[in-house]
Protein backbone atom coordinates (compact mmCIF):
# COMPACT_ATOMS: atom_id res chain seq x y z
CA UNK A 1 0.00 0.00 0.00
CA UNK A 2 1.52 3.32 -1.24
CA UNK A 3 2.04 6.16 1.71
CA UNK A 4 -0.70 8.06 3.23
CA UNK A 5 -1.75 10.75 0.67
CA UNK A 6 -0.67 14.47 0.19
CA UNK A 7 -2.64 14.85 -3.47
CA UNK A 8 -3.35 17.85 -4.83
CA UNK A 9 -7.41 16.64 -4.57
CA UNK A 10 -10.24 19.23 -4.22
CA UNK A 11 -12.64 17.36 -1.40
CA UNK A 12 -16.03 16.77 -2.67
CA UNK A 13 -17.56 16.54 0.67
CA UNK A 14 -19.47 12.87 1.25
CA UNK A 15 -18.95 11.32 -1.89
CA UNK A 16 -15.66 10.33 -3.63
CA UNK A 17 -15.32 9.90 -7.25
CA UNK A 18 -13.40 6.53 -8.87
CA UNK A 19 -12.81 6.66 -12.17
CA UNK A 20 -12.32 2.81 -13.86
CA UNK A 21 -9.72 3.19 -16.73
CA UNK A 22 -8.61 0.25 -18.83
CA UNK A 23 -7.75 -0.80 -22.20
CA UNK A 24 -9.53 -2.87 -24.64
CA UNK A 25 -10.95 -5.94 -23.32
CA UNK A 26 -9.20 -5.39 -19.74
CA UNK A 27 -12.76 -6.28 -18.36
CA UNK A 28 -12.87 -2.84 -16.62
CA UNK A 29 -17.14 -2.68 -17.58
CA UNK A 30 -17.68 -6.16 -15.97
CA UNK A 31 -15.92 -4.70 -12.49
CA UNK A 32 -17.75 -1.71 -12.88
CA UNK A 33 -21.16 -3.69 -12.61
CA UNK A 34 -19.71 -6.00 -10.00
CA UNK A 35 -19.00 -2.92 -7.72
CA UNK A 36 -22.46 -1.18 -8.76
CA UNK A 37 -24.88 -3.73 -9.51
CA UNK A 38 -25.25 -2.07 -12.17
CA UNK A 39 -25.50 -3.74 -15.95
CA UNK A 40 -24.36 -1.66 -18.48
CA UNK A 41 -23.38 -3.42 -21.64
CA UNK A 42 -19.44 -4.41 -21.91
CA UNK A 43 -19.67 -3.59 -25.62
CA UNK A 44 -17.56 -0.46 -26.57
CA UNK A 45 -19.35 2.59 -25.70
CA UNK A 46 -18.67 7.03 -25.84
CA UNK A 47 -20.50 7.47 -22.73
CA UNK A 48 -19.32 7.46 -18.82
CA UNK A 49 -21.29 5.57 -16.86
CA UNK A 50 -21.62 6.47 -13.20
CA UNK A 51 -22.72 4.34 -10.25
CA UNK A 52 -22.27 4.87 -5.82
CA UNK A 53 -21.67 2.16 -3.90
CA UNK A 54 -21.88 2.37 0.56
CA UNK A 55 -18.53 1.85 1.91
CA UNK A 56 -18.74 -1.08 3.96
CA UNK A 57 -18.28 -0.65 7.75
CA UNK A 58 -18.69 -2.98 10.65
CA UNK A 59 -18.67 -0.13 12.64
CA UNK A 60 -21.40 1.57 11.72
CA UNK A 61 -23.19 -1.96 10.96
CA UNK A 62 -22.31 -2.10 15.08
CA UNK A 63 -23.80 1.13 16.02
CA UNK A 64 -26.83 0.91 14.44
CA UNK A 65 -27.52 -2.72 16.20
CA UNK A 66 -26.96 -1.28 19.22
CA UNK A 67 -28.99 2.19 18.86
CA UNK A 68 -31.52 0.72 16.57
CA UNK A 69 -31.71 3.96 14.04
CA UNK A 70 -34.24 5.28 11.84
CA UNK A 71 -32.12 5.46 9.22
CA UNK A 72 -28.00 4.39 8.62
CA UNK A 73 -26.14 6.06 6.38
CA UNK A 74 -22.92 4.69 4.86
CA UNK A 75 -20.26 6.74 3.60
CA UNK A 76 -20.44 6.58 -0.02
CA UNK A 77 -18.36 5.81 -3.27
CA UNK A 78 -19.28 6.56 -7.13
CA UNK A 79 -17.53 5.11 -9.37
CA UNK A 80 -16.93 6.14 -13.12
CA UNK A 81 -16.61 3.63 -15.88
CA UNK A 82 -14.32 6.06 -18.10
CA UNK A 83 -14.94 4.58 -21.90
CA UNK A 84 -11.60 3.58 -23.72
CA UNK A 85 -10.80 3.29 -27.30
CA UNK A 86 -13.07 1.11 -29.11
CA UNK A 87 -11.37 -1.80 -30.65
CA UNK A 88 -8.76 -4.54 -30.36
CA UNK A 89 -6.12 -3.10 -32.17
CA UNK A 90 -6.31 0.20 -29.86
CA UNK A 91 -3.97 -0.11 -26.98
CA UNK A 92 -3.63 3.63 -25.90
CA UNK A 93 -6.30 6.00 -24.20
CA UNK A 94 -8.13 8.54 -26.31
CA UNK A 95 -7.63 12.26 -25.06
CA UNK A 96 -10.88 12.01 -24.30
CA UNK A 97 -10.45 9.69 -22.18
CA UNK A 98 -7.87 11.73 -20.41
CA UNK A 99 -9.60 14.31 -19.59
CA UNK A 100 -12.56 12.54 -18.56
CA UNK A 101 -10.26 10.70 -15.78
CA UNK A 102 -8.99 14.27 -14.73
CA UNK A 103 -12.30 14.78 -12.91
CA UNK A 104 -11.83 11.99 -10.46
CA UNK A 105 -10.01 11.63 -7.39
CA UNK A 106 -8.82 8.33 -7.67
CA UNK A 107 -7.57 6.46 -10.86
CA UNK A 108 -8.62 2.52 -11.04
CA UNK A 109 -6.38 0.96 -13.47
CA UNK A 110 -7.97 -2.48 -14.56
CA UNK A 111 -5.33 -4.83 -16.16
CA UNK A 112 -6.11 -7.83 -18.24
CA UNK A 113 -4.33 -11.25 -16.73
CA UNK A 114 -6.56 -13.62 -18.49
CA UNK A 115 -6.27 -14.93 -21.95
CA UNK A 116 -8.81 -13.02 -24.21
CA UNK A 117 -7.68 -14.85 -26.51
CA UNK A 118 -4.41 -13.53 -26.63
CA UNK A 119 -1.73 -13.95 -23.95
CA UNK A 120 -2.26 -10.70 -21.34
CA UNK A 121 0.47 -8.38 -20.82
CA UNK A 122 -0.32 -6.99 -17.56
CA UNK A 123 2.86 -4.73 -16.96
CA UNK A 124 3.22 -3.52 -20.45
CA UNK A 125 -0.80 -2.28 -19.86
CA UNK A 126 0.40 -0.75 -17.05
CA UNK A 127 3.85 1.03 -18.30
CA UNK A 128 1.80 2.62 -20.80
CA UNK A 129 -0.89 4.02 -18.95
CA UNK A 130 1.93 5.06 -16.75
CA UNK A 131 3.79 6.73 -19.91
CA UNK A 132 0.37 8.86 -21.32
CA UNK A 133 -0.20 10.02 -17.84
CA UNK A 134 3.05 11.41 -17.43
CA UNK A 135 3.25 12.95 -20.97
CA UNK A 136 -0.10 14.33 -20.32
CA UNK A 137 1.05 16.03 -17.39
CA UNK A 138 4.12 17.10 -18.57
CA UNK A 139 2.92 19.03 -21.17
CA UNK A 140 1.08 21.13 -18.67
CA UNK A 141 3.87 21.55 -16.47
CA UNK A 142 6.31 22.85 -19.11
CA UNK A 143 3.72 25.06 -20.36
CA UNK A 144 2.73 26.59 -17.07
CA UNK A 145 6.68 26.86 -15.92
CA UNK A 146 7.55 28.87 -19.10
CA UNK A 147 4.92 31.10 -18.28
CA UNK A 148 5.57 31.59 -15.02
CA UNK A 149 9.06 32.29 -15.91
CA UNK A 150 7.72 35.00 -18.33
CA UNK A 151 5.55 36.54 -16.09
CA UNK A 152 8.36 36.52 -13.27
CA UNK A 153 5.86 34.58 -11.34
CA UNK A 154 7.21 33.84 -7.19
CA UNK A 155 10.19 32.00 -7.24
CA UNK A 156 8.21 29.15 -4.67
CA UNK A 157 5.97 28.62 -7.97
CA UNK A 158 8.85 28.53 -10.36
CA UNK A 159 10.47 26.14 -8.43
CA UNK A 160 7.81 23.55 -7.69
CA UNK A 161 6.82 23.40 -11.51
CA UNK A 162 10.55 22.59 -11.96
CA UNK A 163 10.70 19.94 -9.26
CA UNK A 164 7.24 18.56 -11.23
CA UNK A 165 9.24 18.61 -14.44
CA UNK A 166 12.20 16.93 -13.53
CA UNK A 167 10.12 14.12 -11.81
CA UNK A 168 8.18 13.63 -15.06
CA UNK A 169 11.28 14.02 -17.26
CA UNK A 170 12.70 11.15 -14.71
CA UNK A 171 8.90 9.18 -15.20
CA UNK A 172 7.74 9.33 -11.96
CA UNK A 173 4.61 10.70 -10.78
CA UNK A 174 4.14 14.04 -8.52
CA UNK A 175 2.20 11.48 -6.10
CA UNK A 176 5.63 10.13 -5.33
CA UNK A 177 6.85 13.37 -4.20
CA UNK A 178 6.61 14.16 -0.43
CA UNK A 179 4.04 17.35 0.91
CA UNK A 180 7.41 19.07 2.29
CA UNK A 181 8.87 19.46 -1.39
CA UNK A 182 5.81 20.79 -2.82
CA UNK A 183 3.00 23.27 -1.68
CA UNK A 184 0.37 21.10 -3.05
CA UNK A 185 -2.12 23.78 -2.24
CA UNK A 186 -1.57 26.47 -4.93
CA UNK A 187 -1.54 23.89 -7.47
CA UNK A 188 -4.77 22.22 -6.62
CA UNK A 189 -6.30 22.99 -9.90
CA UNK A 190 -4.32 21.77 -12.24
CA UNK A 191 -5.81 18.09 -11.85
CA UNK A 192 -2.19 16.00 -12.44
CA UNK A 193 -3.27 12.70 -13.54
CA UNK A 194 -0.06 11.18 -11.87
CA UNK A 195 -0.58 12.90 -8.92
CA UNK A 196 -4.06 11.17 -8.46
CA UNK A 197 -3.54 8.08 -6.37
CA UNK A 198 -3.95 5.08 -8.31
CA UNK A 199 -5.42 1.61 -7.27
CA UNK A 200 -4.30 -1.24 -9.93
CA UNK A 201 -6.73 -3.91 -10.44
CA UNK A 202 -5.13 -7.44 -11.59
CA UNK A 203 -8.22 -8.79 -13.67
CA UNK A 204 -7.53 -12.89 -13.56
CA UNK A 205 -9.27 -16.25 -14.47
CA UNK A 206 -11.00 -18.06 -11.51
CA UNK A 207 -8.30 -20.51 -11.43
CA UNK A 208 -5.61 -17.50 -10.63
CA UNK A 209 -8.02 -15.51 -8.18
CA UNK A 210 -6.76 -16.17 -5.10
CA UNK A 211 -2.98 -15.93 -6.22
CA UNK A 212 -0.84 -12.52 -4.82
CA UNK A 213 -0.12 -10.05 -7.30
CA UNK A 214 3.70 -11.01 -9.16
CA UNK A 215 6.29 -9.55 -7.33
CA UNK A 216 7.81 -7.86 -9.96
CA UNK A 217 4.40 -6.36 -10.58
CA UNK A 218 4.13 -5.39 -6.88
CA UNK A 219 7.52 -3.75 -7.26
CA UNK A 220 6.72 -1.76 -10.01
CA UNK A 221 3.82 -0.54 -8.18
CA UNK A 222 5.89 0.27 -5.02
CA UNK A 223 8.11 2.81 -7.61
CA UNK A 224 5.20 4.71 -8.95
CA UNK A 225 3.28 4.87 -5.42
CA UNK A 226 0.35 3.08 -6.72
CA UNK A 227 -1.72 0.33 -4.51
CA UNK A 228 -2.48 -2.94 -6.40
CA UNK A 229 -5.76 -5.57 -5.89
CA UNK A 230 -6.05 -9.07 -7.28
CA UNK A 231 -9.63 -10.08 -8.59
CA UNK A 232 -11.72 -11.93 -10.74
CA UNK A 233 -14.48 -10.42 -12.60
CA UNK A 234 -15.76 -12.84 -13.45
CA UNK A 235 -15.74 -14.51 -9.88
CA UNK A 236 -16.85 -11.63 -8.09
CA UNK A 237 -19.85 -11.86 -10.76
CA UNK A 238 -20.87 -15.17 -9.99
CA UNK A 239 -20.82 -14.61 -6.44
CA UNK A 240 -23.04 -11.62 -6.82
CA UNK A 241 -25.66 -13.44 -7.95
CA UNK A 242 -25.69 -16.13 -6.03
CA UNK A 243 -27.24 -16.90 -2.70
CA UNK A 244 -25.79 -15.14 0.55
CA UNK A 245 -25.63 -18.77 2.37
CA UNK A 246 -24.03 -20.08 -1.21
CA UNK A 247 -21.46 -17.67 -0.68
CA UNK A 248 -18.64 -19.36 2.09
CA UNK A 249 -18.13 -22.34 0.43
CA UNK A 250 -17.99 -21.23 -3.34
CA UNK A 251 -15.52 -19.02 -1.52
CA UNK A 252 -13.93 -21.77 0.24
CA UNK A 253 -13.41 -23.52 -2.82
CA UNK A 254 -11.31 -21.12 -4.76
CA UNK A 255 -9.28 -20.23 -1.50
CA UNK A 256 -10.65 -16.99 -0.69
CA UNK A 257 -11.88 -15.37 2.30
CA UNK A 258 -13.89 -12.52 1.04
CA UNK A 259 -15.74 -11.02 -2.02
CA UNK A 260 -12.88 -8.68 -3.36
CA UNK A 261 -15.30 -6.18 -4.02
CA UNK A 262 -15.85 -4.85 0.26
CA UNK A 263 -11.85 -4.71 -0.25
CA UNK A 264 -12.12 -2.88 -3.68
CA UNK A 265 -14.22 -0.71 -2.19
CA UNK A 266 -12.01 -0.26 1.38
CA UNK A 267 -8.84 0.64 -0.49
CA UNK A 268 -10.46 2.95 -2.85
CA UNK A 269 -11.47 4.70 0.36
CA UNK A 270 -7.96 4.45 1.94
CA UNK A 271 -6.46 5.78 -0.89
CA UNK A 272 -7.60 9.32 -0.25
CA UNK A 273 -6.51 8.70 3.76
CA UNK A 274 -9.69 9.00 5.02
CA UNK A 275 -11.61 8.09 7.71
CA UNK A 276 -14.76 7.66 9.40
CA UNK A 277 -16.84 9.94 11.83
CA UNK A 278 -19.58 9.01 13.30
CA UNK A 279 -22.71 10.43 14.82
CA UNK A 280 -25.52 8.40 15.99
CA UNK A 281 -28.92 8.63 17.13
CA UNK A 282 -32.53 7.38 17.49
CA UNK A 283 -33.10 9.07 14.37
CA UNK A 284 -29.80 8.29 12.12
CA UNK A 285 -26.50 6.52 12.50
CA UNK A 286 -24.39 8.36 9.70
CA UNK A 287 -20.56 7.94 8.59
CA UNK A 288 -18.97 10.79 7.98
CA UNK A 289 -15.81 10.51 5.32
CA UNK A 290 -13.02 13.41 6.60
CA UNK A 291 -9.42 13.30 6.19
CA UNK A 292 -7.30 11.16 8.26
CA UNK A 293 -5.74 14.11 11.36
CA UNK A 294 -9.04 16.37 10.58
CA UNK A 295 -8.99 18.25 14.42
CA UNK A 296 -12.44 17.52 16.09
CA UNK A 297 -13.86 21.40 15.68
CA UNK A 298 -13.48 20.58 11.80
CA UNK A 299 -14.73 17.36 11.89
CA UNK A 300 -17.83 18.72 13.66
CA UNK A 301 -18.21 21.65 10.79
CA UNK A 302 -18.38 19.22 8.26
CA UNK A 303 -22.10 18.65 10.24
CA UNK A 304 -23.15 22.00 11.45
CA UNK A 305 -20.94 24.88 9.57
CA UNK A 306 -21.86 26.89 12.31
CA UNK A 307 -19.10 24.60 14.91
CA UNK A 308 -16.02 25.28 12.30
Amino acid sequence: MPRRRHCLLRNTGTIMKVGLVGFAGSGKTTVFNTLTGLTVPTTYGGEVHLGTVKVPDPRIDALSRIFSPKKTTYAEITFADIPGEHGAEKSGLSKKALQQIRDQEVLCLVLRAFPNPTEPDPSAELEAFHAECVLADLAIVEKRLDRAKKEKASPIEVAAFELMKQTLEAERPIRALPASELHREQFSGYQFLTDRPLLVVLNRSESEAALPLPPALAARLAEVDAAGLVLSASVEAEIARMDPADQPAFLADLGLEEPAVGRFIRTAYGLLDLISFFTVGADEVRAWPIKRGTRAKAAAGKIHSDLE
